[in-house]
């Protein structure tokens, strides 16, 4: 099974995926972008800041995404899978660009995916009071930079994103205790 735990920065997700593991067997844990040796090296330039187109930041993603599928999803189709993020947020990051059309986001996702996306999305959703919490505890990467009203507007573009790929999303309230939030992802995977 392909999970994918969705979320703005700051919403939880690799505290999950750990938990998860202690849970699930055989399990592999990735990440989108940076699952693979190359998509560590596109990570890095997105985070770092220095990519000032949206389009460009976009292909970027679609790059990482595709060699993800062909390193890490396909050859481990018959474990468990959990990623951090998938091609759900990438789309709702180009969603919030408003540079491309939604025909066009799901095209190119397809052709750099060859049609594969996660089983079920569990997206970790926080209120804004919470994620202004959250992020004046850390220091900030480029892309939390952009501020709360950004992050706050992909997170409601996930849930957009999901629905245009067709991809089972599961929202969550992740300003409860962490161990619920693992009891409720688990009873959805467990069915």
């Amino acid at each position: 099974m392909y999970i994918a735990i969705e979320g703005i920065d700051t919403a939880g997700k690799s505290t999950q995926i750990e938990a998860l593991t202690k849970h699930l067997q055989d399990v592999v844990v990735t990440k989108e972008p940076g699952g693979t040796k190359s998509g560590r090296q596109i990570r890095q330039i997105v985070l770092s800041g220095e990519v000032k187109s949206k389009k460009a930041e976009f292909l970027l993603f679609l790059a990482d995404r595709a060699e993800h599928i062909q390193e890490v999803i396909l050859p481990n189709k018959d474990k468990t899978i959990l990623s951090d993020r998938s091609a759900v947020s990438g789309i709702a990051y180009a969603l919030a660009s408003k540079e491309m059309t939604k025909k066009e986001l799901v095209e190119l996702n397809n052709f750099a995916t060859d049609n594969i996306y996660p089983d079920i999305v569990f997206l970790l959703w926080l209120t804004p009071q919470e994620l202004h919490n959250r992020l004046s505890q850390k220091t900030l990467d480029g892309i939390e930079k952009r501020g709360s009203e950004y992050l706050l507007d992909i997170q409601n573009a996930i849930k957009e994103a999901a629905n245009l790929l067709g991809v089972n999303l599961v929202q969550i309230d992740a300003t409860l205790p962490k161990e619920e939030i693992t009891k409720e992802i688990l009873r959805h995977v467990k069915k």
